[in-house]
């Protein structure tokens, strides 16, 4: 019997664990062929290549970012591959399955929730070695009347078959980002969250965890990421696994997880700010709103001030970048309550903000309860609300413009000293520059057009001249720095305006050559030839002093900025004193 295991991933260096644990979990009577495309792929291609290995059954892993593409190829596929059956699993068709099968006729059974038995006892039942009533866990149509069976017990995870030992997987380990649980369930209830639907939380075998991590880490794997709800619920289990990582990790490896930051005791934070490589970790936080009356709405408890205190904490040290989520459209937070939570949360200038909208996924406690909030939405996933009884269509695509300039301009930290600036200094709050810039943003067009480094420059400096209480010449001289910061050889591409006379520059350079320590007297120890001088140097009008902004303080002072690049290094950048 010929059986794949498919999925269509949102990215190609994204893999699936699900179907990697099913296939481990059909050893030894059966061993699936894995075939991992992308939502980007055109359905045509993906149905030929299936078609062409001739397969008596395949199995979807199945989430909200690929069903629609996943539902196109499945009835591609039942019209050239009539006599194949088709399985569904995964998250989005877990429930709803009335729905499901009524919906696709071309699906011949859907397993619900946890796989790894049903899979197994389902490849059995088609293989004619088990009667179809004594498979558990599946759903399918008979005489037009859909049957659920029972599922089975938990699975005991300390027994699972690892999913890492593949032969065809290793040539890829190193290319793609590899995703390990040690844990399945969360202990909290979030009812805008599947993980608030299973009770309890149950372990992997430490040992075999930590096996499978020397050996991805042993084969080439570069980026871990645990999919562990909540990695830190175990206080001491965490701690033993920062440790073994600490220990045992090779050079250039990045551990992700996703941490409950309010749970996490300052001693943990500064084991790790002690004794953690710099760059090994990176930490995901589910912030998502600070309106205490909305997060008891939706069942989170989450105490805000802890957060905070393990957010700072763990960017004092230094070591570890920070991922910070937000949910806009969660109930009773109307635009101005979302727009203080953003605040609260940019306070803490985490490394990346990433700011979503709420999806009323399927099984979700807060999806039954839609109509108590008013809320209207997409029913195609991912199902992404159009309003609620507080928050009108007109504010959530206002926000949807803030979130595509805190992408392009803060997230991808492109003008940091820059954005600094603006959200500190200029703007009443960071919100309102985020939403005040995203919105002349989209009415400019540029979210339907490309965009090169220079535009995000250009555009930014348009935006601030229509603005009357902006100093353009501050702002344009710390753009510069930025601009310049990550260089090692002067910019071929020039997107200021603001030049030097060229007697101005000819006086300039001739002082310099004189005596190299008005630029300074780190840079005068450096010697340059006068033609490294001429080569690779660069005077600009500024307007704020660098020796200020060393300290951390944006001061006026009209001047020129003087900046040398060097390869292999960051530039030497200073105020030329005359």
């Amino acid at each position: 019997m010929k059986i794949i295991l498919a999925t269509l991933n949102a990215k190609y260096i994204h893999t699936n664990l699900a179907i990697r644990y099913l296939k481990a979990s059909a050893r030894p009577e059966f061993d699936p062929e894995l075939a991992e495309y992308t939502i980007k792929d055109p359905a045509f291609n993906i149905v030929s290549d299936l078609f062409q290995k001739r397969p008596d059954v395949i199995g979807f892993s199945c989430y909200i970012w690929n069903i629609e593409e996943t539902i196109k190829v499945v009835r591609m596929l039942k019209t050239v591959l009539p006599q194949t059956k088709i399985i569904l699993g995964g998250p989005e068709v877990s429930y709803d399955v009335h729905d499901w099968l009524r919906k696709i006729p071309e699906i011949d059974f859907i397993i619900m929730g946890e796989g790894e038995i049903s899979f197994k006892e389902l490849m059995h039942y088609l293989n004619g070695s088990l009667p179809l009533e004594e498979v558990r866990g599946i759903c399918y149509l008979e005489n037009n009347k859909v049957k659920i069976h029972a599922q089975p017990p938990k699975i005991d995870l300390r027994e699972l078959a690892t999913p890492f030992r593949f032969e065809e997987d290793l040539p890829h380990l190193g290319k793609r980002i590899q995703y390990i649980e040690t844990s399945r369930g969360c202990p909290f209830q979030c009812q805008f969250c599947l993980s608030s639907i299973e009770v309890g939380v149950r372990y992997f075998s430490r040992e075999k965890i930590k096996e499978d991590i020397r050996f991805l880490m042993d084969n080439g794997a570069r980026t871990i990421k645990f999919v562990d709800r909540t990695f830190n619920i175990s206080r001491s289990y965490a701690m033993e696994m920062f440790q073994f990582l600490i220990d045992e990790h090779k050079p250039g490896v990045v551990f992700q997880f996703e941490i409950t930051a309010d749970i996490m005791r300052p001693e943990v934070i500064q084991f790790l700010n002690d004794n953690a490589p710099a760059g090994l970790f990176r930490f995901e936080i589910g912030v998502q709103s600070t309106n205490d009356l909305t997060n008891d709405l939706v069942k989170r408890r989450q105490n805000f001030d802890k957060l905070k205190r393990t957010v700072t904490m763990v960017k004092e040290g230094g070591k570890i970048d920070q991922h910070l989520d937000l949910i806009a459209g969660l109930p009773e937070e109307d635009y101005y309550s979302f727009r203080k939570t953003f605040n609260d949360v940019f306070a803490m200038r985490p490394e990346e903000l990433q700011l979503g909208f709420l999806k009323l996924l399927r099984g979700t406690g807060l999806r039954l309860e839609a109509q108590k909030y008013g809320y209207t939405y997409v029913d195609v996933a991912p199902y992404e609300i159009f309003s609620n009884n507080v928050l009108p269509f007109e504010d959530i695509v206002r926000i949807k413009h803030a979130e595509d300039v805190l992408e392009k301009y803060w997230n991808a930290h492109r003008m940091d000293r820059t954005i600094e600036y603006l959200v500190t200094d200029v703007f009443e709050t960071p919100f309102d520059f985020f939403q005040s810039f995203g919105t002349y943003w989209e009415e400019r067009g540029w979210s339907r057009i490309g965009h090169q480094l220079e535009d995000l420059f250009l555009r930014l400096l348009e935006f601030l001249r229509t603005l009357p209480h902006v100093d353009v010449g501050i702002v344009n001289t710390l753009m510069l720095i930025d601009y310049f910061t990550p260089m090692s050889f002067i910019p071929r591409k020039t997107w200021w305006e603001e030049r030097v006379p060229e007697e101005k520059a000819k006086e300039l350079y001739k002082l310099i050559r004189t005596d190299a320590s008005i630029a300074g007297e780190e840079f005068a120890a450096l010697n340059i030839s006068e033609k490294d001088l001429f080569k690779h140097t660069l005077i600009l009008p500024s307007s704020l002093s660098m020796k200020e902004l060393h300290e951390g303080q944006v001061v006026k002072k009209e001047g020129y900025l003087f900046t040398y690049f060097r390869q292999g290094q960051a530039p030497y950048m200073a105020d030329l004193t005359l």
